[in-house]
């Protein structure tokens, strides 16, 4: 009888143990090292704030500023690169839907170097629920 509450309690301490080990690895999964995710979350409600329906500049300023944010967390996560574009390649197994995040920056770049790229109000909203689907997915905000 004592043998079998032995084994009792050490199939009991190695349940606890990989219990304890399974959250400890859920939550610090969720923000990677050097994310500061409440100066996120606040540097992203700045973005979205500055985005008004009644002043197509803010259209674009908001795109450009989401883009940079990414490029931030993307960098801060630790993802490899020269630039962006690099950065995106090797964090497209972190987003849900990578082709989302893609398309952001694409339309990113089109306004950074197409003079005459027009922006609409809701093109700029989806665009941004973009960016902010590839911050989620980093677990930058």
């Amino acid at each position: 009888m004592d043998q079998t509450v032995s084994i009792i309690f050490a199939f009991s301490a190695i349940l606890l143990f990989a219990g304890l080990l399974f959250v400890i690895i859920a939550l610090t999964r969720r923000a990677p090292k050097g994310i500061n995710v409440e100066k996120y979350r606040c540097d992203w409600l700045d973005i979205e704030k500055t985005l008004q329906k009644d002043i197509p500049a803010t259209y674009t300023m908001a795109i450009l500023n989401a883009d940079s944010l990414l490029d931030k967390a993307l960098r801060e996560s630790g993802f490899p690169g020269q630039n962006m574009g690099e950065r995106m390649k090797a964090a497209q197994k972190s987003w849900s839907n990578a082709d989302v995040v893609w398309s952001a920056h694409k339309m990113r770049n089109r306004i950074a170097h197409e003079a005459n790229t027009q922006v609409n109000f809701d093109t700029a909203r989806r665009t941004l629920a973009s960016f902010k689907k590839g911050l989620k997915d980093l677990g930058a905000i």
